[in-house]
């Protein structure tokens, strides 16, 4: 029985390599054969490379100044970071509030069992991703500084002990982000709060790892003593790599240590945390007076509840609504020095920082479509909105409103700033606040073209509208396109007539664009949404 769990539990993660949601049946032979290659050369070639490439930049230095250990500690501790993060929210989902916690639990089947399935699916997948780091780095060091029975042996261990603390982070992270889930009422923006922040995070590391790895290799000393005196514990787990039996001894005692007792206290508390059925807050009936809405306000305020109620369709298709306010305060605190360096490098063409910054602009507002997929959202239930006493242009404009106004307000914000900051004339500055609003209104209305001329009604989940549709791809790569064609007609050519008279040629073709989309929507939109 553990074996057929297990098996399962692995098909479920990995059920998008052999199963196309978006055509609701199994791939074919090649496909799968294809997305095995995908995932291998992501894994192995782009992670492992990279940490390759991290390992050959750190282990020589460290090991000649006796500071193996060193290199040990680091790379471990981001191999435990990269497993637990990696590993947590499948850790959360698939084993504390999984979708078919009561069916497995109503059948004859011990939960000891279906826990143990469940923990080797989470180790799995964090030993996968600890793989990608640890690896390259016992590789390497084998390498560089010579193969010993010892050092071999123990950096096994070390890999295994790694793997269990990832497990041992990963349970405790995943029933903390479960216990946090059952008490909240509305799940979707915490998930993509939680997202951003591991973003942005990410890309901080990211950006100042080098700075950071530079500083530890130049004053190694300095650190190794450090480290010694305040974390001994750290100096120990480093040298488990450079082969000390003591070390790896004392470590795999403590991590079997912990993984028993945290096994113990899942064992017991599994069942109360994968039946809880979250908080319920007892409402009391007040008699009130219901406000009427027009047609076009209650298909807005349903488009509005759609999107805030999926963290996948928020991620995917609305990160412009943070990206352009965050554009325009940075502009206001570096947009200076920006526009002079911008102003610098194309000195021979004037007024090309105004329009590269407007183009700017267009990219970051191609972040937002939330409108390309929101046809296809309907799914099977298109027949609901179709089958209202309501005109079909009316349900197209309310979903072409929504990105309009999660677009059209943050683009204000950001193109004031970007008007601000400028050093141009007056007829710049107020083409700068009003070629971007209406290149919104435009990318709205053809993400709404696009939604009806290219649905996806038949999917299982919402990721494949979302994120595999075709109308995504063309809106995000289309507004792509439109913002490097602005900038680079100016540079060619458009400098000639200076950044007033391009912006507004841009602006009224935009604006006519956008007419001709809505007439479109009204007549032609309208008679293919409804015979859909």
């Amino acid at each position: 029985m553990l074996k057929v769990l297990v098996k399962k539990q692995l098909a479920e993660v990995f059920k998008s390599y052999f199963y196309d949601a978006k055509k609701n049946k199994m791939r074919s032979k090649a496909a799968i054969a294809g997305w095995i290659i995908f995932f291998v050369v992501i894994m192995v070639g782009f992670l492992g490379g990279m940490f390759t490439a991290l390992s050959l930049s750190m282990c020589g230095g460290l090991t000649d100044a006796g500071m193996g250990w060193l290199y040990f500690a680091l790379m471990g501790g981001i191999a435990i970071l990269l497993g637990a993060f990696g590993s947590v929210l499948n850790t959360f989902s698939g084993l504390y509030l999984a979708k078919d916690n009561d069916l497995l639990l109503s059948m004859p089947i011990p939960v000891r069992t279906i826990v143990t399935a469940r923990l080797v699916n989470v180790y799995l997948m964090g030993t996968m991703y600890a793989a990608t780091v640890l690896i390259p780095v016992l590789i390497v060091y084998w390498i560089v500084a010579g193969v010993t029975a010892a050092r071999v042996i123990c950096g096994l261990l070390l890999f295994l002990v790694v793997t269990f603390i990832v497990l041992i982070l990963s349970c405790l992270l995943g029933w903390v982000v479960a216990r946090i889930s059952l008490k909240l009422k509305n799940k979707s923006f915490i998930t993509v709060l939680l997202a951003l922040v591991f973003i942005a995070l990410y890309y901080f590391v990211y950006f100042k790892a080098n700075d950071l790895i530079k500083s530890i290799i130049q004053n190694a000393d300095v650190y190794g003593t450090k480290i010694k005196g305040a974390a001994y514990g750290v100096y120990l787990f480093g040298r488990i790599g450079e082969g000390d039996w003591l070390a790896a001894a004392v470590f795999t005692a403590a991590t079997g240590l912990i993984f028993w007792v945290i096994w113990r206290l899942l064992s017991r508390s599994f069942l109360s945390v994968a039946t809880a059925s979250g908080s319920s807050a007892k409402v009391r009936y007040t008699e009130k007076r219901a406000r009427e809405k027009t047609p076009f306000g209650a298909l807005l305020g349903k488009e509005f509840a759609r999107f805030a109620a999926s963290p996948n369709y928020m991620l995917n298709c609305g990160l412009g609504v943070l990206l352009l306010p965050a554009c325009g305060v940075l502009l206001l605190l570096k947009g200076r020095m920006v526009f002079e360096t911008i102003d610098g490098v194309f000195s021979g063409r004037p007024g090309s920082a105004a329009v590269i910054l407007c183009a700017a602009l267009f990219l970051a507002v191609s972040m937002n479509d939330m409108a390309a997929p929101s046809v296809s959202l309907e799914g099977k239930s298109l027949w609901i909105p179709q089958s209202l006493p309501v005109a079909p242009k009316t349900a197209l404009r309310a979903k072409a409103a929504v990105e309009l106004i999660l677009s059209g307000l943050p683009m204000l914000f950001a193109s004031v700033c970007t008007a601000a900051i400028v050093d141009a004339s007056l007829p710049v500055r107020l083409m700068l606040c009003v070629t971007p609003l209406v290149g919104a209104v435009f990318s709205a209305l053809f993400d709404t073209f696009l939604s009806v001329r290219m649905p996806l009604l038949s999917w299982t989940s919402e990721i494949a509208p979302i994120k595999q549709s075709g109308a995504v791809a063309v809106s995000l790569f289309g507004s792509m396109a439109a913002g490097v064609l602005l900038a680079g007609l100016y540079l060619l050519v458009g400098y000639r007539i200076g950044p007033a008279l391009y912006l507004l040629i841009w602006t009224v073709l935009l604006g006519a664009g956008a007419l001709l989309l809505l007439r479109w929507l009204d007549t032609r939109g309208a008679a293919i949404f409804a015979a859909l």
